[in-house]
């Protein structure tokens, strides 16, 4: 039997709110060892604004499930849309932002071109560039380091500059697999705070992937666990943390009952009698 949920829709939404539709998707991979289901009869409503998070076992098809969204790769059943657009539609209207889990800046180019690139290939004039460049480079909170390379920089303020180049053509959307897990734990927390500062200054939609159930819960509206492969999603979860969220929010009741509702769910996938591969 197959497990299917789909995020509930939150108070005063509809369904022009959706801005991801996912309904029976599913993914196999054709290998020489043979098929790979990646994923299977995955249902799921992602609304405007929403912070969703995904979080499962490696191979679980998170970082599978946002390529999909991508166009990265192709859903072998079902159906996905993006703002009412099949996933190779809203790649050509460059209707989301993309940030993986290293930050994949050139080198030979200053942080300021590295952010110009989409812009360059979008045609926006020189002007418009500037513009934008010194927007989101104020956002993620780097002024002052437009000249430098990355390799002047360090790790985190080197995935700030990866934000900064998907957020810099002003896309709805924002996809990022796992950016800050190479990061220490302290630079992790901190741009974890002012992930949500530009969440809330944006108003953007993000789906986030991570290992970290901490991490999921402190930044998340929901929480979607994945079962390990085939990949699954076996709850939702809404959080009802308030909107502002200091660091210490995490030694509260509330945020620990969220915490261990995540690890049941990451627990009861593990002993799914399914078949896995």
């Amino acid at each position: 039997m197959s497990v299917t949920t789909e995020l509930s829709n939150p108070a005063g939404t509809t369904t022009q709110d959706a801005v991801i539709s996912a309904r029976h998707l599913g993914l196999t991979f054709k290998t020489n060892d043979g098929d790979v289901v990646a994923l299977s009869d995955v249902n799921l409503t992602i609304n405007k604004g929403e912070f969703v998070s995904f979080i499962g076992p490696s191979g679980c098809g998170k970082t599978t499930f946002l390529r999909t969204i991508a166009d990265l790769e192709q859903p072998t059943s079902g159906t996905l849309t993006i703002n009412g657009m099949t996933p190779e539609q809203a790649r050509q209207s460059r209707a989301y932002g993309y940030v993986f889990q290293a930050p994949a800046l050139y080198p030979w180019r200053t942080i300021e071109k590295n952010i110009a690139l989409p812009l360059e290939i979008m045609g926006h004039s020189k002007s418009e560039q500037d513009a934008r460049i010194k927007r989101t480079m104020d956002l993620v909170n780097l002024s002052g380091f437009e000249k430098k390379y990355p390799w002047q920089l360090s790790g985190g303020m080197q995935q700030r500059a990866s934000i900064a180049r998907a957020l810099s053509f002003d896309a709805d959307l924002l996809l990022m697999d796992e950016p800050f897990g190479a990061l220490d734990e302290i630079v992790r927390d901190h741009l974890n705070s002012e992930l949500l500062k530009l969440w809330a200054a944006t108003q953007k939609t993000i789906c986030f992937v991570t290992h970290s159930i901490p991490e999921a819960v402190y930044l998340s509206t929901k929480i979607v666990v994945m079962s390990p492969r085939p990949g699954r999603v076996t709850d939702v979860i809404e959080s009802n943390l308030p909107s502002e969220r200091p660091l210490d929010i995490r030694e509260t009741p509330e945020f620990l009952e969220i915490a261990a509702r995540v690890r049941d769910g990451l627990r009861a996938g593990h002993s799914y009698d399914g078949d896995h591969v």
